[in-house]
């Protein structure tokens, strides 16, 4: 290869990497002049309403946040999640865990309701179709119920409401991947999910009629991710039949799910937006963002043979057993989890996650309609 050549190649490589970055997009959430961030979800967002519920939960101890906290904090990560990008990328600070009342004088920038483990449909549902909630009781409908709550304690009515949660963003899951995580790993089968998702579609649905009608005017509903690529269901679900995975060695199955569940979800948007034409309401592609980071993967300094491995971990192919998970004794934690997608076989790395969250903010800020 000339000089020449080569000296376009690496000039190309660079331009791709910088695209590729979600620090291009870091500060982009600026324009939009938020001043408050309200989220609902699971363990994708909660930031330590679940460790403040059971102090003796893994999330509440090293190595859960070792890497840019240097101590665990509740979340399901070695370091930040994608809310934590998002409000880094709106200006504003990291978003409290409502059940943390030391946070009572620091909460004018937003607060985060979202609880690990939670699930979209009420435990009493599901119990009714005999699946069990094993780590939280709080679902969707008890965290709008919090919110709810908070907004009663600072609005003096409801035209105040509205004019104080005007500049604020809502962020409305993800939510809804536990309701069928469990139903899964208790024997149900894909149809009996599939069964369950349009009930759980309406309740994300009714959840943002809902903050809408608190006066929320943007709104983000995330999609499920591929979950057929997650190594705890990757050892779940381990076939010998080649057919069953696709070019990423994901199963195809539980990824035609997750899309499944997407589908039914952006169809609820649009309806949604002829119900509620004076709010934004946008998805959050986080499916399309996990696989983009799947693709890039080599480009983006991961190392291609651990992509579906835990980085904290032990057993099987994947690093992961259900017996022996991320925080019990013995079980060992990667030297370098920036090579790794996966922290614990369920969540994904800081790094992984600032990766998803500059992706989906390039994609969702045209949608916002912010100042331009």
């Amino acid at each position: 290869m000339d000089t020449s050549l080569r000296s376009q190649v690496l000039v190309l490589g660079f331009l791709v990497l910088v695209l590729l970055s979600p620090s291009c997009y870091a500060g982009i959430l600026k324009t939009c002049q938020f001043d408050a961030i309200y989220q609902l979800g699971d363990s994708i967002s909660d930031t330590g309403n679940l460790i403040r519920e059971d102090p003796l939960s893994p999330f509440g101890r090293l190595p859960y946040g070792q890497t840019f906290f240097k101590d665990a904090t509740g979340r399901c990560s070695n370091g930040l999640l994608m809310i934590d990008f998002l409000a880094l990328s709106a200006g504003i600070p990291f978003l409290e865990p409502y059940l943390n009342s030391d946070a009572l004088l620091t909460r004018g920038h937003g607060v985060n309701f979202a609880v690990a483990g939670s699930t979209a449909l009420p435990v009493e549902i599901l119990a009714e179709n005999n699946v069990l909630a094993p780590v939280t009781n709080t679902s969707l409908n008890r965290q709008l119920d919090w919110m709810f709550s908070y907004f009663n304690g600072i609005c003096r009515d409801q035209e105040d409401c509205f004019k104080k949660l005007k500049t604020s963003l809502f962020m409305v899951g993800e939510i809804g991947g536990n309701d069928y995580n469990y139903a899964l790993f208790q024997g149900k089968t894909f149809e009996e999910v599939r069964s369950m998702m349009p009930k759980a579609i309406q309740a994300i649905k009714d959840a943002v009629t809902r903050v809408v009608g608190y006066g929320a005017t943007r709104v983000i509903v995330p999609g499920n991710f591929p979950i057929g690529c997650l190594p705890i269901y990757l050892t779940g679900f381990q076939s010998n039949d080649s057919a069953a995975y696709d070019g990423f060695h994901c199963l195809k199955g539980l990824n035609e799910l997750a899309i499944h569940h997407n589908n039914l979800l952006k169809r609820a948007i649009k309806e949604l937006r002829k119900d509620l034409p004076n709010a934004i309401i946008v998805y959050g592609d986080y499916y399309n963002a996990f696989l983009q980071l799947l693709r890039k993967a080599e480009l983006l300094g991961f190392d291609t043979k651990s992509t579906q491995k835990a980085c904290c971990g032990i057993g099987g192919d994947y690093d992961y057993t259900l017996t022996r998970m991320c925080g019990a004794p013995g079980v060992p934690v990667c030297s370098d989890p920036d090579q790794y997608v996966s922290w614990d076989g369920v969540h994904l790395t800081q790094k992984a996650y600032k990766f998803m969250a500059g992706w989906l903010i390039r994609h969702i800020y045209p949608e916002l309609q912010c100042p331009a």
